[in-house]
């Protein structure tokens, strides 16, 4: 937002009370713009429009024109539950999101009127004086006027895991967290005109429909152009044949909505629902329905570094001194893991070195290591401060030296000479036991490797840089550690930085997570392509990206890991050609997403910060961190997983594709069906059957076989082949890959089985009519139980009982008299049920034929 005039950074009392509330008054509240929220007739409104839903609401006319007032009935309870079922999800997904809203800033320490306030950060102004301490979130753009060993986490805006230092002078953005140090600030922007409000600025624009979503339209355009083109035909053969035009109208309007498969809104919500279901259970939150499907889809995987390939936590691997070279076990901030040389256990002469340099660099700390609340069961040891200095700590703790508390009792801090980014380095002075003086360094090799600074020879010298040099390039985090004993504290303290002894090299990162590698294996084996996009340093996007296998053999090749600057300035011809992109803003990742789509992909954007939104936006599906992600990344995804683990993603594509698979297996169960009843009254009539099922029948038929049956579909399990074939291509048709040669053929099988069932009933002299009505619903109950992925499966107990249910209800037509007055049927002997259930074998080896035949189509 425009702001007021600014008041100055060193303004001594800040703002009055009454000139903040006149900013306030111009420039509005401190808040980026969320989502609208969707009234609930909007919402209920965007579900109606779906063509398919559009036919079911022709279709409730038609049978209300016609006074067939149950079928209208039926149809339009169908339409009310999916809208209803479909509304309620994304209301309840959007509350659920709303409560992990934890990282937002909910107050800032201000300056009024010379007296510091605790204020709400919506009512913070342009001009305001904010002071800033450790784990305070900074709630607006600001101008950094005083700081003392200002430590920044920017990971959130700028994707670098590592720190920020500020001094005086330097901007600061909202939502930045103060790691260490203390600082004053005076705010220069708020609301959309911030940093953080200019990037949820990039979420403003128009959601498009999922893959799903447009084959399911094309489906329903289809679909209506064949019901009214069936009305006709079947209306006009009748008056051909001279049938009176009142029944042939009714038979006509029956058929056209035996067509349409008036379930599959139900199938496809209770599918999405199911699986959205099961994703809770695996720590996945869905915002959308769709999005469920969508992963299943999704043939490119674009994923951000910090906090989701990685551990999101500092880390020391290595260790180097002039005597030894060690690596350090153990993940995260917990103090346990093992100090290994060459791979094995160190012997304790080569421990007493690294020990020596561990033990001045915990010394030489301002971190503290949190325990784990022993209350939840999957609480990990936290970090308070620089997460550099934490993972120095756990890192001494591993190599045995002394606790924390222990270390400051026995030698005391006396002097300290703080970090700031041009000295880069950090001094502490402590007493020991001997009432000597202990200076511990630490800082960048730089700093450290200097002849001012070390008492080392120029050999000594060059060979520490080398190594230092060495970690660098592998993508590590390099800190220099060197100390040394004086009788006692010079004047000035910085003089104390001269003549020190170096301890050696910590080299730390930010390390994948233990799953990170296995993950992307799997979703290559589901022919997904994983892509990292980080805000990162190139050297440590190639150390990750080589860590979890994503760079292949030629990790080191050029070409393999571009920058944001190298796609700003239209140096890469083929950003799909790019595995790792690193020092990319949030404009990039939109680019590279958009090229992705743009080469026909279907593509899936992980992230949790601020600068990940815009992306995850822009992606058919975008999937949020939970636990550490912003509430700008969380409301910009689709699926917010809890746990913030990438592996619970290829669940969601196990689930997407399970889902997937279902929809389709109904359509193709359900279409079957209905063109079977078409062809029974098309070829009836050619084979001496005048008018082979009446309109009630019909309709009876269709509610069993789409109805229960139908819907018992939708929940069931994942094909054992689910992960181990290629995503279906965006473009293909949600009747392609083979699904339109098995409906024709099942339609073909099961039209053949019921017209000889009739034949054979009017050659015995068997009420002809009522057969066929059996066995065409019998034909399509084999069908059914035939095109399960797992035959015998116990997961979905449903689908039997429902065939079960249907069937029944098939005898009830016969023999309760009401229906059987209503659907005009006759009660069947021994002989016609028998040449009636004669067709539900035939359907169900039909199925299990074409699910051979085409066995990889799901």
């Amino acid at each position: 937002m425009t702001a007021p005039a600014i008041a100055s950074p060193g303004q001594a009392s800040g703002l009055t009370e009454s000139e903040a509330a006149r900013r306030l008054a111009a420039s509005g509240p401190n808040e980026v713009t969320s989502e609208r929220s969707v009234r609930l007739h909007s919402r209920i409104l965007a579900q109606l429009r779906d063509p398919l839903i559009t036919v079911l609401l022709g279709a409730v006319a038609l049978t209300l024109a016609i006074g067939d007032h149950p079928d209208a009935v039926v149809i339009a309870l169908v339409i009310a539950v999916n809208t209803a079922v479909g509304v309620a999800q994304e209301i309840r997904a959007d509350n659920a999101v709303a409560a992990l809203s934890a990282l937002s800033a909910p107050h800032a320490r201000v300056l009024r009127d010379g007296a510091v306030r605790d204020l709400p950060a919506a009512d913070v102004v342009p001009g305001d004086v904010l002071r800033l301490g450790e784990g305070d979130i900074v709630a607006a753009d600001a101008e950094l006027a005083e700081a003392t060993a200002l430590l920044l986490d920017e990971s959130m805006l700028t994707g670098e895991s590592v720190p920020v230092d500020k001094a005086g002078g330097d901007a600061l953005s909202a939502g930045t967290v103060v790691v260490r140090g203390r600082g004053v600030a005076t705010v220069t922007a708020t609301g959309s005109g911030s940093a953080l409000g200019r990037i949820a600025a990039l979420l403003d624009t128009r959601r498009e429909p999922t893959p799903l979503q447009r084959r399911l339209a094309a489906l329903g355009r289809v679909l209506a152009v064949v019901t009214l083109s069936l009305c006709v035909l079947v209306f006009a053969l009748g008056l051909v044949r001279g049938l009176p035009p009142g029944t042939m109208a009714v038979t006509a309007i029956s058929l056209a909505v035996a067509a349409v498969p008036e379930s599959l809104p139900a199938v496809v919500t209770l599918a999405l629902a199911l699986g959205a279901r099961r994703m809770v259970a695996r720590h996945a939150l869905v915002r959308r329905l769709p999005a469920v499907e969508t992963l299943g889809s999704v043939s490119v995987l674009a994923t951000d570094k910090t906090g989701t390939l990685t551990e999101g936590r500092m880390v020391v691997q290595h260790v180097w001194t002039p005597r030894v070279r060690a690596e350090l076990s153990g993940v995260g901030y917990e103090p346990v893991g093992e100090v290994l040389v060459d791979g094995r256990p160190a012997t304790e002469d080569e421990l007493r070195p690294v020990r020596e340099l561990l033990t001045a660099a915990a010394l030489c700390n301002d971190a503290t290591l949190r325990p784990p609340d022993p209350a939840p069961s999957d609480a990990r040891w936290t970090a308070l401060g620089d997460p550099m200095e934490a993972a120095l700590l756990a890192a001494a703790a591993k190599a045995g030296c002394p606790a924390q508390a222990a270390l400051s009792a026995s030698r005391p801090r006396i002097a300290e000479v703080p970090f700031d980014s041009l000295r880069r380095r950090m001094t502490t002075l402590h007493t020991t036991a001997h009432g000597r003086v202990l200076v511990c360094t630490k800082g960048a090799p730089e700093a450290v490797l200097d002849p001012a600074v070390l008492a080392a020879g120029p050999d000594a010298l060059a060979e520490a840089r080398r190594q230092a040099a060495r970690l660098a390039e592998r993508g590590y985090r390099v800190l220099a550690v060197a100390s040394r004993v004086r009788d006692e504290v010079p004047d000035p303290v910085t003089a104390a930085e001269t003549r020190l002894t170096l301890l050696g090299l910590v080299a730390l990162s930010d390390p994948p997570k233990p799953h990170a590698a296995a993950t992307l294996a799997a979703c290559r084996a589901a022919g997904i392509t994983p892509v990292l996009i980080t805000g990162d340093h190139p050297a440590t996007a190639r150390a990750v990206a080589s860590g979890v296998a994503l760079l292949g053999d030629r990790g080191e090749s050029d070409g393999q890991v571009i920058t944001g600057a190298d796609v700003a300035a239209g140096r890469v011809a083929d950003l799909t050609a790019v595995p790792v992109f690193a020092r990319t803003d949030p404009q990039q990742k939109v680019d590279i997403v958009q090229a992705w789509r743009a080469a026909g992909a279907v593509t899936a954007m992980t992230g949790d910060g601020v600068n990940d939104g815009p992306a995850l936006h822009r992606a058919d599906i975008g999937v949020a961190m939970g636990a550490r992600g912003t509430e700008v990344a969380r409301q910009a995804a689709d699926l917010v997983l809890t746990d913030d683990e990438l592996s619970t993603v290829v669940a969601a594509v196990e689930e997407g594709r399970r889902v997937y698979d279902n929809i389709r297996r109904f359509l193709v169960y359900g279409m079957a069906g209905g063109a079977a009843e078409i062809l029974v009254m098309l070829a009836g009539p050619l084979l001496g059957l005048p008018l082979p099922l009446r309109a009630g029948q019909i309709l009876w038929i269709n509610l069993l076989t789409h109805g229960l049956t139908g819907v018992a579909m939708g929940a069931e399990p994942a094909a054992p082949c689910t992960m181990r074939r290629p995503p279906r291509p965006p473009d293909q048709h949600i009747l392609g890959g083979g699904a339109w040669q098995r409906l024709l053929l099942l339609a073909a099988v099961v039209t053949t089985v019921t017209l000889g069932a009739a034949l054979a009933a009017r050659t015995l002299g068997l009420p002809w009519q009522s057969v066929l009505f059996l066995a065409l619903l019998a034909a399509q109950l084999g069908v059914v139980l035939g095109l399960r992925a797992r035959l015998l499966t116990r997961q979905n107990p449903f689908l039997p009982l429902s065939v079960l249910a249907s069937a029944l209800l098939a005898a009830a037509a016969l023999y309760v008299p009401f229906l059987s007055s209503v659907l005009e049927t006759e009660p069947l002997g021994w002989t016609g049920i028998a040449l009636a259930a004669v067709c539900a074998p035939g359907g169900f080896v039909a199925a299990r034929l074409v699910r051979t035949a085409f066995r990889r189509t799901g």
